[in-house]
């Protein structure tokens, strides 16, 4: 392009910060290799062919999207422009992921955000997928091929009305005083349904049959009917107005929940999702956080895929 517009291998190779000899050869090699001459040479200029002339309509536009290209990289590394794929569990996007999301799209306007609502059974799929970028959730099968990263734990509770007999009395209360009648479950594809029959499987609530559901809002409703209560992770539960519910905890035993951030193992996240994921977890930090929740801190060492693995340590409350 440079020799076109100059008419002159002197000038172009000067341009280029090349030799004379090496921009002959070059030009030489590319039409030898395509079997056209493209210049007519003489002592006092060079011009185009026929055929330089009409490749040359060609090579400009292939220029133009190349440098096109260039640039939309270069704005999607910058943060000016990219988009983020996120599943989280309810009470995650409740109580974090929206404030997160709001500092964000301040910072980064033109980076847009997909939430997808998806059960703990299909989060792990959607990642080893690719069909999201990461997830914010409890384990559910525990892929080999997928990065588990503790970001909080939070302790499992009864919550129910204010006017239940569950609700007199003050501290944790013991599993085998639950009662099964009025107990609303979570179905077995949900995160804290599959961890409950798998920690609690003992207990007399699931021996007998009880209502299900498979969110924190369905479960708001049913408990808002009548003499029922269910058991809930302290962050899901403080979702509920406390105004007309009550949350304790319960031991023998005292269960936990592991939230954690899932990623692809070998799979790097793109400029975009790593700047999210530091306003996500500068919310964590920053926000207070309910009764029974125990936020995990990190120092990020590089992995073997390029991404940050987490060393974690309790955080002081």
């Amino acid at each position: 392009m440079t020799v076109a517009e100059t008419g002159s291998f002197t000038i172009a190779a000067s341009r280029l910060f090349l030799t004379q000899s090496s921009l002959t050869a070059t030009i030489q090699q590319f039409e030898e290799a395509v079997g056209v001459r493209l210049f007519d040479r003489s002592t006092r200029r060079v011009a185009m062919t026929q055929e330089a002339i009409r490749f040359k309509v060609d090579a400009e536009r292939l220029l133009s999207q190349f440098d096109g290209a260039i640039s939309d990289l270069q704005a999607f590394s910058e943060g000016r422009r990219g988009h983020v794929r996120i599943s989280a569990a309810t009470s995650v996007t409740h109580h974090f992921l929206i404030d997160a999301i709001t500092s964000f799209r301040a910072a980064y306007p033109n980076i847009t955000i997909s939430l997808r609502d998806a059960s703990a059974a299909q989060v792990e799929q959607m990642v080893f997928n690719g069909d999201i970028d990461f997830a914010v959730e409890t384990r559910y099968r525990s892929y080999d091929e997928l990065i588990y990263t503790p970001l909080f734990e939070d302790r499992y509770g009864v919550i129910c009305r204010r006017d239940h007999p569950l609700a007199k009395g003050r501290g944790s209360i013991m599993w085998n005083k639950l009662d099964p009648v009025g107990y609303v479950g979570f179905s077995a594809e949900t995160g804290i349904g599959a961890y409950l029959r798998a920690r609690a499987g003992d207990s007399a609530l699931f021996a007998n049959p009880h209502d299900e559901i498979t969110s924190t809002p369905s479960l708001y409703s049913m408990l808002s009917t009548g003499n029922r209560y269910s058991v809930l992770p302290a962050l899901a539960a403080s979702e509920f107005d406390f105004s007309k519910f009550v949350f304790r905890e319960l031991r023998a035993p005292s269960l936990s929940r592991e939230v954690c951030l899932i990623t692809r193992q070998l799979r790097a996240l793109s400029s975009s999702s790593e700047r999210f994921l530091r306003f996500l977890r500068d919310t964590m930090r920053n926000k207070p956080i309910p009764a029974g929740v125990r936020l995990f801190t990190e120092a990020p060492t590089p992995t073997e895929s390029g991404r940050l693995r987490a060393t974690l340590a309790p955080r002081k409350r």
